[in-house]
């Protein structure tokens, strides 16, 4: 199931969206806030994986053997 989420953007902004649809880039204004919405994740991601090296590289992590360590 999909919801709808409503975005206001100023004309500068709407303009690159649309270009990218003209461009074929994207089929739809959907697809282009997906891919935005993905990249984003990805990079939260890699934010906390950075965050647990250093952790490690510190010395403050746990070196985990088995599924039974997480408890």
């Amino acid at each position: 199931m999909r919801n709808i989420i409503n975005i206001s953007l100023p004309p500068k902004m709407t303009e690159v969206v649309e270009e990218n649809i003209k461009k074929g880039n994207f089929a739809s204004k959907s697809e282009f806030f997906r891919m935005l919405l993905r990249l984003w994740m990805a990079g939260k991601l890699a934010e906390e994986l950075e965050e647990s090296r250093k952790e490690l590289r510190g010395g403050n992590g746990k070196l985990l053997k088995s599924l039974k360590d997480l408890r």
